[in-house]
This record gives structure tokens, sequence and C-alpha cells, in this order.
């Protein structure tokens, strides 16, 4: 059987505990630094408390030293992959080479997305170096990621599900470190390709205005989780360590749902952690943020990748507006709405707006402030007092399966329980035995079944015994606390966690690229790397011009003018080139060979 990993994120403890209790399998959160997520950051002593909890269900903890390293820190580094491995951590997702020549504890490592894992030969040097799973490039698809499968069958493969897109290969911008001196390889990213900008021609012809062109809908992928198993992913990722708990929860629980799913049906597919999740809330993923949806490349390069009005959250679609009066705005479709609802609408304009309901009334909104909202405008809600509501309740609850036996021996019984996880417990109790006057089997397994708060549930009873013995409801319950109190003291089953660092010569091909210390520069020329490029963090930009994104999201396809699949019959005057709203000017250039986009700064 294969194993299947639910990976959520975690911004903080709250996070990772939430993602626990909702179904994952597994968690990724951020060291206290040298994360691609800077404001994600957590204490090792909130690190080892997630480890304790997740744990007991067996789900792994992963954390991310994904950032390039300075060699000033390369001390520091290799004493925090101390600490965290002493602390519980499964494993390390890593970016910069130079942790291969530490001396690291036995922990795994696993390859970040920002190596760009997308070939391979990348994905067999990562697997003979001792990196033990890989995150794909999120712009893999089905058949890229069943091939790199084929290729390399032994390198387990990690791929995103759902959340925010990076609209370069990650690892690849340049533009946050560029323009604002905010480097994305070191958890600084200033999120160039969420701006606004105009799209002009060589002259300085302005062809778009004001207009998110680099900016992304969010990932979704969940109708296609069963190709991606049978592709070869293994571990589903959703994104976001700097999304707040409801988010983690909804998401996470959403997921876990979905493929269970799958897993009911493919019985040759098996979760990757122990427990049952009981959840008091229906998850729905329009609810939480997102700039709409795409599947994003899974099936091949699509319309519609882009949300070019907006960077920000729309929210779930709730209806359209079927009448614009003095102080109320009447909505056709079916939602219900709550004083302090907040909504939007793509204006005549192309431009988002916002509003805040005051009160609502039925179908009838009361607006604060009463917005200029076109006829048959789709209204999208952002911000729903309900939801929120809900979600800042308890919403869901894990617990591990128990299996019960009870057995008759020469001084009385003996019970005990097997976690599912293969951890038993027993213990014999001195009892005297007494016949029972009537069956005894259902009230053993109610009483037994009542475990309450902690954090088991009972699978069942088996019973040996050579009569139908009577035991007191009150001797059996204490019995049960005394074995599940036994188990609460007993770690659950872990492999051994090692990782054999193995130099091996890189396949042709293989660019070592983002090189900022000195540990990696001197792998890569050791392993026999055919091109060195050095981090932009440490050698600054020289020459006419500098590359500071490479996409295989096309502006050109977005705009219907795609000179391969669908050439325009008015194609737009080449070069492109955007300008941002603080005047700086970036070219456009177009690989039609590779199907790729570059965003170059020139001088």
């Amino acid at each position: 059987m294969t194993s299947i990993e639910l990976l959520a994120p975690a911004r903080n403890l709250a996070c990772g505990k939430a993602a626990v209790d909702h179904g994952a399998d597994a968690v990724y959160l951020g060291a206290p630094s040298f994360g691609a997520r800077a404001a994600a950051g957590n204490s090792v002593e909130d690190i080892a408390e997630l480890c304790s909890y997740a744990h007991r269900f067996g789900v792994r903890i992963y954390v991310t030293l994904n950032t390039i390293l300075y060699d000033h820190e390369l001390e520091e580094v290799e004493r925090l992959t101390w600490r965290l491995h002493e602390a519980g951590v499964d494993a390390l997702i890593v970016q910069d080479m130079a942790l291969l020549g530490m001396h690291l504890p036995p922990i795994p490592l696993h390859a970040s997305t920002q190596m760009d894992n997308r070939s391979a030969g990348q994905l067999r040097w990562l697997h003979q170096m001792g990196f033990s799973q890989a995150v794909l490039a999120r712009e893999c698809g089905v058949s890229d990621i069943a091939a790199l499968h084929r290729a390399v069958p032994e390198m387990p493969l990690e791929a995103f599900v759902h959340g925010a897109l990076c609209v370069s290969y990650s690892g690849r911008c340049q533009a946050s470190q560029f323009c604002f001196g905010r480097s994305a390889n070191r958890g600084q990213c200033a999120q160039f390709c969420r701006l606004p900008f105009d799209l002009e021609d060589k002259a300085g012809h302005k062809l778009m205005t004001h207009k998110y062109l680099l900016s992304l809908r969010d990932m979704d992928r969940h109708r296609h989780l069963e190709e991606m198993m049978d592709a070869g992913v293994r571990s589903f990722k959703i994104e976001g360590r700097l999304k707040d708990e409801s988010y983690v929860r909804n998401i996470t629980a959403f997921y876990r749902q979905q493929i269970d799913n799958v897993l009911r049906r493919r019985p040759e597919y098996v979760r990757s952690s122990w427990g049952r999740v009981e959840l008091m809330f229906s998850p729905d993923p329009t609810r939480s943020f997102s700039r709409g949806f795409t599947d994003y490349f899974l099936h091949g390069r699509m319309p519609d990748m882009a949300s070019i009005h907006t960077p920000k959250s729309l929210g779930k679609c709730v209806g359209t507006v079927k009448d614009v009066r003095p102080d109320c705005i009447v909505v056709a479709g079916t939602a219900s709405f709550s004083n302090g609802d907040g909504l939007c609408f793509v204006g005549k304009d192309g431009e988002l707006t916002g509003f805040r309901v005051n009160r609502a009334e039925g179908n009838r909104l009361y607006p604060a402030v009463m917005p200029q909202i076109p006829l048959r405008a789709t209204l999208y809600r952002n911000a729903d007092v309900q939801w929120d509501r809900l979600m800042s309740r308890p919403t869901a609850r894990r617990t591990m399966g128990i299996q019960w036996t009870l057995s008759e021996n020469a001084d009385g019984f003996s019970l005990s329980a097997v976690r599912e996880d293969g951890v038993s417990v027993e213990q014999s109790f001195p009892c005297s035995h007494t016949v029972a006057r009537t069956p005894q089997t259902a009230q053993m397994e109610e009483t037994l079944g009542r475990l309450g708060d902690t954090p088991y549930y009972s699978m069942g009873l088996h019973m040996r015994f050579s009569h139908d013995w009577f035991l007191p409801r009150s001797v059996l319950a204490e019995w049960r606390r005394t074995i599940t109190g036994r188990l609460d003291g007993l770690p659950p089953v872990r492999q051994p966690q090692r990782t054999d660092v193995s130099p091996h010569p890189a396949p042709q091909g293989v660019e070592a690229f983002n090189v900022s210390n000195r540990l990696s520069r001197r792998l890569y020329q050791e392993m026999g790397c055919s091109r060195l490029a050095e981090a932009l963090e440490t050698a600054p930009a020289r020459g006419h011009s500098q590359i500071l994104m490479t996409c295989r999201y096309c502006l050109r396809f977005q705009l219907g003018q795609c000179l391969r699949q669908r050439p325009p019959s008015q194609p737009l005057p080449e070069p492109l080139y955007l300008r941002s709203m603080d005047g700086r000017r970036f070219r456009l250039r177009f690989d039609c060979n590779q199907c790729q986009m570059t965003v170059v700064h020139e001088d």
C-alpha cells in the first residue's frame, strides 16, 4: 500500500494544533529564523510542544529552513538544526545546499520548491545526495509529475494543491530584492507581482492602465487529487504559512474530506497518520481568503489564471444586484446576510469596490455608505459575520482508536488496549468471578467506550470469557481509566530519523543558482555543476539588463495574444513593457519555444 500525506501550513503553535485537529498528516512551519516567510517564525519551545501534540497521532512536523544563507549564519544554522532535532522535528525543508556541508543531526531533508524542482536529473541528484522528499515546482502538470515519477520512482514527490501562487518559478524571482531591497529568498518578499501596472508599447503608449497584470488567482486542485496520486504525488501541500487559524481549519478539513473520499475507493492508498476527525462545521474553501481559483497548469495552459482586477480576496459569490434604491441594494440569490458583512464587486471601471452592510433585511442590504454599483453586478462576500462566529468556536476533535480485549485469568481479569499505531498496554486486576444473571457484553462495550475528554475512541471489544461474568460498571470504568492513563504516557511508534549526506556528481544541465555562501559554492564546484550563478543578494546586478522573473505564466496568452495556439487578428505592438505606479519600466520577453515569459529591468 502507498502512504498518502496531507501537509498543512502553520503560522504559529495554535495554527499547528488546529491543522492536526482538522486532519493533517503532517504540518510545516517556520523555525525562529531562516524560513522563507520571515513573519512566520516560531520558537523552538513552541515547535517542541507542537511535536509532542502531533506525534501522538503519528502526524509529522516539518520545519522550514528554506532561505539562502550567508557565511556568517552557517554556524548558527548548524546549531539550530540540532535544537530542532532534539525538539522532535521530523524533517527540515531546505533550499540552500550549504546544509549538506554541515555536521547535521540524523534528520531527513526535504528539497524546497525554492530549488525549482522540475527535472528528472535534478530529482535523481537530490535523492543521491540524501534528500528524502522533493517539493515540485507549482508549474508541474499531471503529465510532468507522472514523467518525473517514472524517471525517479525512489524520490517521494510533494505537490501544492491549494493556496496563493507566485507568478515566477520559485527561487527564480529577483524582483523584490532588485526593486525594494527585500529578498524573497530570505523570507521578505514585497509581493511585486501583486502591484498594479500599466501595459505599454515601446513608445510609451498605454495599452492597459492600472491592472494587476502579474497577480495570479489562487490554486485549487481538489477535484484532481486521485489523478495526482496516480501520477505519483505522495504529499499534498496546502500553501499558507501567513494565513490565520480559520483558514487552516477550513482548508485542512476540506482536503481531509476530499482525500478520504479517494482512499475509500482506492484501498491501495492509505493515510500516513492515525486518528478520527469529528468536524463540527461544513468546510467550504470559498469562504476563506482567495483571489478566485485556478488549477494552474495541471492540465496545460488555461485562460484566466490571473486576477488582473484585484490582488485582494474576492470571497464567495453571493448573488447579483437585482435593484438599486436610494438607501439599499436588492440582491437576487439564495444567500443569507448579516449586519456587518463585507461585500465587493467589480465596477464599470474594472476596479474592485467594497462596502460594509450596516443592516440586512432578507435580500435587502443597507450599506453604511451607498456605493456606485451597477445593476446585475456580481456580488462577493469577503467578510462573513456568520462564518467568523462559527470559526471562533471549537470546530473539530481528533481522537485515536483503541481496540479493547477483556480476558479472564486465575486471579481475576486482564484488560488490554491496542492503539491504532500498534502501541499496547495490558494489566491484570484481581477480582472475584461472579456469573452474571443477564448478558453483559453490551454493557461492557458501553462502559469501555466512555472515553470522554481523552484523546481516544473505542474501536470495539473482544471478550475472552469461559462464562458470562459480571463486572460492576464502576470497577470496569476504573480499569479503563488506568489503561488509558498508561497509554497517555507511551510515545507513538515512529520510524527512526536519519539522513545520509552523500556527495555525488551533478548530472549535465543541473544549474546552481542563488549561491550565497562558501559551503554551497564549494559543494556545487566539487559536484561539477556546469553553471554557477551567484545570488543577487550577495552579487549585485551588473550589465545592461537584469532578469527579475522567469514565468511559465504568459501575459500575452492571458490577453488572448498567444502566437502559437491562437494567433490574434490584431496583435499587440511589441516589445511590451510594464510600468509600475512609481514610474519604473520593465520589459516583457516571450520565448515561444520554451513557452516562457521573463520580466526584465533594462537600464
